[in-house]
């Protein structure tokens, strides 16, 4: 899925000079529809709900955004280290970490400081790097409630918060959480406030009213992402059919950088061994890796020390690697929306990719409702004899079983230091007890 860029430049919109020499060094000159509606509104300090799925640029949209009201609006007088001037929520800790590389490399030619709090990480380090010094502080909820809660940070000095992916928030349950964290900031009037959700839902809707100050509604239309640089092919693979099928596309295509999606992590664990034993260097993503392992797979894939990651759909989130050039559905998802976010991995920044699926004997079944979400039909292909392959037996030896990282589970009045609550009322304790880390909860497959 690519995202056609508008006719706006970026320095037609009015940045801070220090951010469009940042854009210029990472090649940008055009905003995308989502960045050239919602960027002119938020530098006139006007809040925004934007309805965008992924690849759509908003991540740089609301960096932008915060950005460059740090660097234009005078930050509180006695502000102190640990009190940051800006807060991103995401989902997941990928998304955080995410977030977080694109925001240092738009930052780079200024002295902001970003800061990151998620579960599955040096709990010790995330703290002191909090207290040490932080300007804008991205994390998953659970981590922050925590570090909030001991008074690693507070927001006194808070100037903008962004609220990302609102929808999955729902989803997984921790909205309660998120409230829990917005009605310990300065009132909404006092802050710049964003919040983007791939469907602006009712109740999506209802919490920006609740916590926003008249946000202006966005909307990026389905024909604005679009997936017409991704070529979309589709097999009907007998099950025995499929691991040779997928080998000799591999042989086939030679893709540079590929990720392969299955349902579950017991077959995702399967593909892995059958790749290894066939002499393909990949990478098995799953729900139990730990986030040190986690974070050097991703990085393997970006530099080529392996040639492709074996994922769940933990991983069709968030994830933004590139010069992705392939995408395997080894099994079609579930969720029709899954199928879009999977593909989404490729054809980003204006490249073309391929998105190449089988539709199994145990899952064709998804087909109808993925090509009645994505308005067209999926061009087939045949399954050919000299695509199925002879295969080498996969790895005899299983995967390693990880065990679970516990090592912690526990604006614009600057006159809003009085409206922060105490830090721990009208929240449950149990609440807390159960989300103390949020990650460890969204890091699982929800279909083993």
């Amino acid at each position: 899925m690519v995202t056609h860029l508008s006719k706006t430049t970026f320095k037609n919109i009015g940045l801070h000079p220090k951010l469009l020499k940042a854009l210029k060094v990472l090649g940008y000159q055009y905003a995308t529809p989502i960045q050239a509606q919602a960027l002119p509104l938020l530098l006139n300090a006007q809040d925004v709900a934007g309805q965008a799925q992924t690849g759509t640029g908003k991540t740089n949209a609301f960096l932008l955004a915060i950005l460059d009201e740090l660097l234009t609006l005078p930050e509180v007088e006695d502000r102190q280290p640990n009190e940051p001037r800006a807060i991103i929520i995401a989902p997941t800790r990928e998304l955080v970490i995410q977030i977080f590389e694109d925001a240092k490399q738009l930052a780079k030619f200024t002295d902001l400081k970003m800061c990151v709090a998620f579960g599955g990480a040096d709990y010790d380090k995330q703290r002191e790097e909090i207290e040490a010094g932080c300007d804008v502080l991205i994390g998953t909820v659970g981590r922050l409630i925590d570090y909030f809660k001991q008074d690693i940070f507070n927001f006194y000095a808070l100037d903008c918060v962004v609220l990302d992916e609102a929808d999955r928030m729902f989803d997984l349950g921790f909205i309660n959480d998120i409230r829990y964290l917005f009605r310990k900031m300065p009132k909404p009037t006092e802050r710049l406030n964003m919040l983007f959700s791939a469907t602006l839902s009712h109740r999506v809707k209802e919490l920006a009213y609740e916590h926003m100050n008249h946000p202006q509604h966005i909307h990026v239309e389905a024909e604005q992402v679009t997936a017409d640089r991704v070529t979309q092919v589709l097999y009907y693979p007998a099950n025995h059919e499929k691991l040779p099928l997928l080998i000799g596309l591999i042989q086939k295509h030679q893709p540079q950088k590929a990720m392969i999606f299955t349902n579950t992590r017991r077959q995702a664990e399967q593909v892995w061994l059958s790749l290894r034993g066939n002499d393909i260097k990949a990478g098995l993503l799953t729900g139990d890796v730990p986030q040190r392992k986690r974070i050097r797979l991703l990085d393997e894939l970006k530099t080529g020390k392996i040639q492709m990651l074996i994922a769940t759909d933990v991983a069709a989130r968030g994830l933004h690697i590139d010069g992705v050039t392939h995408v395997f559905n080894f099994d079609l998802p579930e969720d029709a929306e899954d199928y879009v976010h999977r593909i989404g991995r490729t054809a980003r920044a204006g490249a073309e990719g391929d998105a190449i699926s089988f539709a199994g004997e145990d899952n064709a079944f998804n087909l109808p409702a993925i090509e009645s979400y994505i308005e067209h039909t999926i061009q087939t292909a045949d399954v050919t004899p000299e695509l199925l392959v002879d295969i080498k037996p996969p790895m005899k030896a299983e995967p390693k079983k990880f065990k679970q990282n516990n090592n912690r589970s526990q604006g614009r009045s600057k006159h809003h230091r009085s409206n922060q609550g105490g830090s721990n009322q009208g929240y449950s304790n149990q609440q807390n007890s159960n989300r103390s880390d949020l990650s460890q909860s969204t890091s699982s497959d929800g279909n083993e």
